[in-house]
């Protein structure tokens, strides 16, 4: 199953989330798509709150069915609890981080500043979006690309990077200090429910 390149406002709107971060889509109708949106009062079972756990997260990074999977599995041979770890894992995605140093407005943006191969990752050219970063790694801007409008535009609205990374704005350049902890993840993900969707 290829990835979700279909209308992201909508998709946010049913489930519930901005998926671009911004808040934007949610603002002027708080409520699912299409004609019965604002009235809609089905309750979702519990099979039904997994899977919209799932998808939640699985669309906020961007990411495909089998990839999403793959990575859980991975996340489970980890020490640590299954759903942090998998969090984790998620959070050290190469085009999270680069709209996590507030290099792009959305991860959409990311994921196409690290395919174009904008991005170096300890000064070598990475154009992967799923490359996984480790801890003390160095991100940064490619020389030939640090005059981007879509940089220099996300930097200007940017005003918080997370505890877990390091950024200076001269150089462009920022460092994956340490793993995140749960506390400055996602909030409004219960990822327990996604464990509990796999281990059906």
């Amino acid at each position: 199953m290829a990835r979700y390149t279909g209308p992201s406002w909508k998709l946010s709107r049913r489930l519930g989330i901005s998926l671009s971060g911004t808040g934007k889509e949610l603002q002027k109708r708080p409520y699912g798509p299409g004609e019965h949106g604002p009235n809609q009062r089905k309750k979702l079972s519990e099979y039904g709150l997994q899977l919209q756990e799932k998808q939640k997260l699985r669309h906020m990074y961007g990411m495909n069915e089998r990839q999403f999977r793959s990575l859980f599995d991975q996340a489970g041979k980890m020490q640590g609890i299954h759903g942090e770890n998998f969090m984790i894992l998620l959070e050290s995605r190469l085009d999270n981080l680069v709209y996590r140093l507030g290099l792009a407005r959305t991860r959409r943006q990311a994921r196409q500043l690290v395919n174009h191969g904008h991005i170096t990752v300890d000064g070598q050219r990475v154009d992967i979006p799923s490359y996984r970063v480790q801890p003390g790694q160095t991100i940064s801007v490619r020389e030939k690309s640090r005059n981007l409008d879509i940089v220099k535009d996300a930097l200007e609205v940017n005003d918080f990077v997370p505890a877990y990374l390091e950024f200076d704005v001269d150089s462009l350049e920022g460092k994956y200090v340490r793993f995140p902890e749960r506390s400055e993840l996602p909030a409004e993900i219960t990822e327990a429910l996604i464990v509990e969707f796999y281990s059906r």
